[in-house]
């Protein structure tokens, strides 16, 4: 039956700058988004931490009826991904799918770079795993890839404190380090789903050649392939139209927040996860 909506899940609120997007390229959609604020952030935690509390969100977004779901979230598809895929999935139900975001955007990151040499920003866990470098190197092995760890750069988004010389000086010194270690970048990845909203702020101090390359448009472009490729999936999924947002956390706050991130007013449910 056509009724189930597609669940995007992230440790907080970054997700919504990748359901922003998906949105407004499937605006006919339902989704179920669920931020799992009480925990966040993940970016520091351990491999085996954020593999169980990915595992956990995942059961109950199938058991809310989702037999799509998105790690809108580059530490969870960085560290728990691939566990779930091979592991838990055969288990659970072999007919559903849990999907990241690290894959889509290391298919088309190379495109974007005239040097071939790109930056990728990240938090320290996801820079930590590796993946974005194994996941470039597949389908752009001459590319070379160039990482820096900006965990800051979630604390001010989080803080919704961008207009302010903290901000300016914490974004200035990780792109001054990441260009002291490659000169010829002339591409820079967003490999945390908080850093578009500190856009305004990076382009002011990048060379004019840099481009900034946010995943929400790819993520959304290869969600869209993807359900063209799998018509049986793309069948199950509702096309109402709705989206319900569920936060770990507090709603107040949530809902504060995910406005910033999302564009539009949200009211969300709460959820209380077992650890």
């Amino acid at each position: 039956m056509r009724n189930k909506p597609i669940g995007i899940f992230d440790s907080g609120y970054g997700g919504l700058t990748i359901l922003r997007e998906i949105v407004a390229a499937m605006p006919d959609y339902d989704f179920l988004y669920l931020g799992d604020n009480a925990r966040a952030p993940y970016g520091n935690r351990s491999f085996e931490t954020v593999y169980e509390y990915t595992l956990e969100s995942v059961q109950w977004f199938f058991s809310q009826g989702c037999e799509l779901v998105i790690l809108a979230c580059n530490t969870a598809s960085a560290k728990a991904l691939r566990t779930i895929q091979q592991n838990d999935l055969p288990q659970i139900d072999p007919n559903k799918r849990v999907l990241g975001v690290i894959r889509p955007t290391s298919e088309v990151i190379g495109q974007f770079s005239s040097t071939g040499h790109v930056g990728v920003m990240g938090t320290v866990g996801t820079v930590q795993s590796g993946s974005y470098l194994l996941e470039i190197d597949k389908f752009f092995p001459k590319l070379k890839v160039t990482q820096e760890a900006c965990p800051e750069w979630v604390d001010i988004v989080e803080r919704n404190v961008f207009d302010t010389p903290e901000a300016d000086e914490l974004v200035m010194l990780h792109i001054d380090r990441i260009i002291s270690v490659d000169d010829q970048i002339d591409t820079l990845l967003l490999a945390c789903t908080h850093y578009p909203l500190l856009l305004p702020v990076i382009q002011k101090h990048i060379p004019e050649h840099m481009k900034v390359i946010s995943q929400g448009p790819i993520i959304a472009e290869g969600l869209k392939d993807y359900l063209r490729r799998h018509p049986e999936m793309e069948a199950r999924c509702g096309r109402s139209g709705r989206i319900r947002f569920v936060t770990t956390g507090n709603t107040d706050v949530f809902d504060s927040h995910a406005s910033i991130f999302f564009g539009k007013n949200v009211v969300s449910e709460t959820l209380k996860l077992a650890n």
